[in-house]
């Protein structure tokens, strides 16, 4: 593994806690951050000038949906809320073949990786009856493509239109086939080491897609193999009156009652909760994955992270599903973490500092990676590079790791380095050629809308 120098790094920002250094460098050495100081006297395979460059920990995205990189912005639903947003969508969905998973995994994590992004979780709870592949190690193959640090979900539904959840007969699966591959990919690809490129979560979808027997079989299988578990709790109130209708009990207690609480579970928006649930989810150490702009998107509500925070709740960042998005820009989570905070708590409530932290490290922790999200030595070798001599950034060097937060339009880390490995170099990728999988994704959703029945 090649060594790499970055050299006069004009900004470099270690964490929150530990804040910028200024003009030093940086060594990577076997995938890990080997040294940080001044005039370094080291020899590199490769050299990085960081001179005018922003130097931050690589982000972390804590909930995404990578296939719904084909459905972005769909007339018929660009209005929607959640509910009839799915319905909808999944009468397209249910058409994904296995190319579409690969070329929209790729998308979505390239997007990621230009945009700063250098760990990632993905929920696929989507498996359609007559799928040709292994989802899973389809996911896996893009990651490796790319050089992404990648701990995917295996997700589930079990509750079709006919049951009374919101979903197609043909997109479910029984309960015994469900629990029997989420074993096989936990055998099959799982690794809990501290520098892991390869995780695996267990993701019953919803309260509303699957019986409260999955979620505690699902947990009792993922505290079995020592993996985590993850699902959307909270997102709406429609959920909350579902699962007051369906199971006489707000979200929270469902989750209590299926052991599906602890410092082993994240769950993705966690909007609507009250202040007896805050509580609760601090003292059990559960974890929510936040996706403001998802959340703005289809007008779900404001997680209440400002007061999540100070109770000791642990709160990640997250793209959420690209069709709810309608991107996978994860520097630009950031700025709307930032803002959308600032809209319910008031301008001083959180700083750009705050919300690097639910960004990099809080994510980390949510994912159980102790050595991702900090820029130290030891540390994994993960971080990104950004360019601040552009013209959108003029007037706003008095703090540069702030103006990108506050300042600037275009998103795009200069270099993304994964685990001591360059995965963007000047602005593009290098697992694969950008224009190629362009053309792939432009045709494979104008197929998938066309099976769904969409008039372009």
């Amino acid at each position: 593994m090649e060594r790499i120098l970055i050299r006069n790094c004009g900004t470099l920002f270690q964490s929150a806690e530990k804040g910028c250094l200024k003009d030093v460098d940086l060594l990577i050495e076997n995938g890990r951050i080997a040294r940080i100081g001044k005039d370094l006297k080291a020899e590199a395979d490769r050299i990085i000038d960081g001179r005018g460059r922003v130097v931050i920990p690589g982000l972390v995205n804590s909930h995404h949906h990578f296939y719904q990189t084909f459905t972005r912005n769909l007339p018929a639903v660009q209005n929607a809320e959640l509910f009839e947003w799915l319905v909808y969508l999944y009468e397209i969905w249910k058409h994904l073949d296995i190319d579409s998973v690969y070329n929209s995994s790729l998308l979505a994590m390239g997007e990621l990786l230009k945009t700063g992004c250098t760990t990632a979780t993905d929920h696929h709870y989507l498996y359609p009856r007559d799928i040709d592949g292994d989802i899973m190690a389809t996911q896996f193959a893009a990651a490796d493509a790319l050089g992404m640090r990648f701990s995917p979900t295996r997700g589930s539904m079990s509750l079709s239109k006919k049951d009374g959840g919101l979903p197609p007969d043909t997109v479910v699966q029984d309960e015994a086939t469900i629990l029997r591959d989420s074993e096989r990919v936990i055998k099959a690809y799982h690794d809990n080491s501290d520098f892991s490129m390869k995780k695996i979560v267990l993701a019953p979808c919803s309260p509303f897609s699957v019986t409260e027997g999955l979620m505690k079989d699902s947990a009792a299988l993922a505290r079995e193999y020592g993996v985590r578990l993850h699902t959307h709790l909270a997102e709406t109130r429609d959920e909350n009156d579902f699962c007051i209708k369906v199971y006489g009990r707000r979200p929270v207690q469902v989750m209590a009652d299926c052991d599906f609480l602890g410092e082993d579970v994240f769950f993705a928006h966690g909007i609507h909760f009250n202040d007896e649930e805050l509580a609760i989810l601090a003292d059990t150490g559960s974890h929510i994955a936040h996706c403001p702009t998802s959340n703005m998107r289809l007008g779900s509500g404001i997680c209440r992270v400002t007061e999540m925070i100070p109770k000791g709740i642990n709160v990640g960042l997250a793209v959420d599903g690209s069709a709810s998005n309608d991107s996978s820009d994860m520097l630009g989570e950031v700025r709307n973490a930032l803002m959308l905070q600032r809209v319910q708590y008031g301008a001083a409530a959180v700083t750009y500092s705050d919300v690097l932290k639910l960004g990099t490290e809080n994510g980390a922790k949510l994912l159980g990676y102790d050595k991702v999200g900090r820029l130290e030595e030891g540390m994994a070798a993960d971080l990104a590079i950004f360019n601040m001599d552009k013209l959108e950034y003029a007037g706003a060097l008095s703090d540069p790791v702030a103006a990108l937060i506050f300042s600037g339009y275009n998103h795009e880390a200069e270099y993304t380095i994964v685990n001591g490995k360059i995965a963007v170099e000047k602005g593009r990728l290098t697992g694969v050629d950008e224009e190629e999988l362009k053309e792939s994704c432009m045709r494979l959703s104008a197929e998938l809308w066309k099976k769904g029945g969409v008039q372009v």
